[in-house]
């Protein structure tokens, strides 16, 4: 068994769509990246590396590369997800928080849920999503970006 931890942030801005967990959110701002910058998808793909031990996100999917430009992050975690399968790993359990004042996350979490378990190849009860404000404080509680962390737990595919 080995655990690793992912975090993201990407700064809120007009004129782009909101992708978190793979999912689209009306929202008057969407967030800035090379990617889809799916704060969440990010931050778990990024959790996956570390319990692996492969360094993070910005090695296997770096921004400068223009094959990854407005890439879903689906896609990225499904090369993350080929990574786990073949160092014979499996996915125990994923723990992910989205940190933002707004929108409320809550409707699309069970979406979000089937998105990730879907590409991770695990059953959605082994993948745990939540959400919280910082009561107004720094960036996300200013409305400028938004984070996500995330914790995993990755298991010996032979279990």
């Amino acid at each position: 068994m080995k655990i690793g931890i992912g975090y993201d942030v990407h700064r809120l801005v007009p004129d782009r769509r909101l992708i978190i967990g793979g999912v689209d959110i009306p929202f008057e701002k969407g967030l800035s990246g090379h990617s889809d910058a799916d704060v969440l998808v990010h931050a778990v793909m990024d959790s996956l590396i570390g319990a692996m031990g492969l360094g993070d996100i910005g090695v296997h999917f770096p921004d400068t590369e223009d094959g990854y430009k407005n890439i879903s992050s689906l896609v990225l975690l499904g090369k993350v997800y080929e990574m786990l399968s073949g160092m014979n790993y499996k996915i125990g359990n994923i723990d992910a928080v989205i940190i933002a004042e707004r929108p409320k996350f809550s409707p699309y979490f069970d979406k979000m849920k089937f998105n990730l378990a879907s590409v991770l190849k695990t059953d959605a009860i082994n993948i745990n999503i939540k959400a919280t404000t910082e009561e107004g404080l720094g960036f996300t509680g200013e409305g400028s970006g938004i984070a996500a962390k995330a914790v995993c737990v990755i298991e010996n595919g032979e279990i």
